[in-house]
């Protein structure tokens, strides 16, 4: 079995990882990549419908979800959005915003792997891709792993940026938080976030024929609320607005949906109802929601006939289930669809600013990996980049 010597070894080629490899090749250090997927940076192919969205023009501690959301300041004000927007500047990558300040590539996410990939291969950086960590334990000047391929390697320094469950097909396990417990680091509680929410037989009867339909909505949990768009599925609700809520909201609680945001529901129809009282009840609703989530609401609130056979009670019914909608969701997707993993190694035990074990200044984790999740629009990848970046200095 060959055995090699590196200072730093990386396990994971996605975006806290190869942003880490850049940082530390920079400054001289030898620095290898190890990752079991065929190609680095697969969330990033994927991600923004092939056009990634790499960051966000708001990030702030407020998107931000962990045990301390505060443990972010550091790394997120010392390598900022701006600052990899200048990177990608200095690429050639063309971008533009979209709303809430998501900035996606004009074209190809693969531009963003490649710059990476380049910027790498520029600093000296090793990628070994289809290749595996078998075994990794620590000696008392750094660590040794045993690689898939046969090989050996021996490292100053180690990072785990290999995420968290998220995506399964995609190679996702729990590796890092198994790393973590075995070298004396706590895992918060994880669980799938930005994820579909599901329903229960009875209420997803009424909700099937929807599948497909989108509507602008206001979701909230408690005092938590989401303004995006909203989507019925064959198994329950996803959309922006869900994805977002999803990593508030926990089994057994409601959330409530406004699906005429804009509208004061009640005092329309009852306008209506006084301009044209032979007006059918599913027409004037109709002009307020798409018809066929119209059709959905007056059932729900079992009214029917004209808006002049109905009395303010009943236009209140329609008003509270339209924009009072509140329902409980019996799970979510889980991993299997979720953009992310909530929780991860706690932060407790992480230096905020360079991401290393408190007890063990070589050991670092970066990105997903750690109890730190972004909502939905850029704001997790902008952790990867900002955590990756933070140990890249030090490791």
């Amino acid at each position: 079995m060959t055995t090699r010597a590196t200072d730093v070894l990386i396990v994971g080629a996605g975006a806290a990882g190869m942003m880490c490899a850049i940082e530390a090749g920079r400054r001289g250090r030898r620095v290898v990549v190890v990752d079991h997927a065929s190609a680095p940076g697969e969330k990033i192919r994927i991600s923004g419908g092939g056009r990634c969205n790499f960051t966000n023009l708001g990030v702030g501690l407020h998107a931000f979800l962990g045990g301390n959301p505060r443990f972010a300041t550091s790394a997120l004000k010392r390598f900022t959005q701006q600052d990899f927007i200048k990177r990608i500047d200095a690429a050639g990558i063309a971008w533009h915003e979209k709303t809430l300040g998501q900035l996606f590539c004009d074209g190809s996410a693969k531009q963003i792997i490649r710059m990476l990939t380049d910027a790498m291969a520029a600093a000296g950086v090793t990628l070994k891709l289809g290749t595996a960590v078998e075994m990794v334990e620590a000696h008392s000047d750094g660590f040794a792993a045993r690689l898939s391929d046969g090989s050996s390697l021996t490292a100053d320094a180690l990072v785990i940026a290999t995420g968290g469950k998220s995506i399964p097909k995609m190679g996702a396990t729990g590796w890092a938080y198994d790393v973590a417990r075995r070298f004396g680091l706590a895992v918060t509680e994880t669980r799938p976030a930005l994820v579909p929410l599901t329903f229960e037989p009875g209420l997803l009867a009424q909700t099937a024929p929807l599948a497909g339909l989108s509507v602008d909505a206001v979701v909230a949990h408690g005092r938590t609320r989401f303004r995006e768009g909203l989507l019925f599925t064959h198994r329950g609700v996803s959309g922006p607005s869900i994805l977002q809520i999803s990593s508030y909201w926990r089994e057994g609680e409601a959330i409530t949906v406004s699906m005429a945001p804009d509208v004061d529901v009640f005092e329309t129809l009852r306008a209506a109802r006084t301009q044209n009282g032979r007006q059918a009840a599913a027409t004037a609703v109709g002009h307020i929601v798409p018809r066929r989530l119209g059709d959905a609401v007056l059932a729900q609130a079992g009214v029917a006939g004209n808006l002049g056979d109905l009395s303010d009670k009943a236009l209140r019914a329609l008003d509270q289930a339209i924009n009072g909608w509140t329902l409980k969701p019996v799970g979510s997707e889980g991993y299997r669809t979720a953009e992310v993993t909530l929780g991860g190694v706690d932060t407790a035990g992480l230096d905020q600013k360079t991401m290393a074990a408190r007890d063990r200044s070589n050991l670092f984790f970066i990105g997903e990996a750690v109890d730190v999740t972004g909502w939905l629009g850029g704001y997790n990848f902008q952790w990867a980049w900002s955590s990756g970046w933070a140990a890249g200095q030090v490791c």
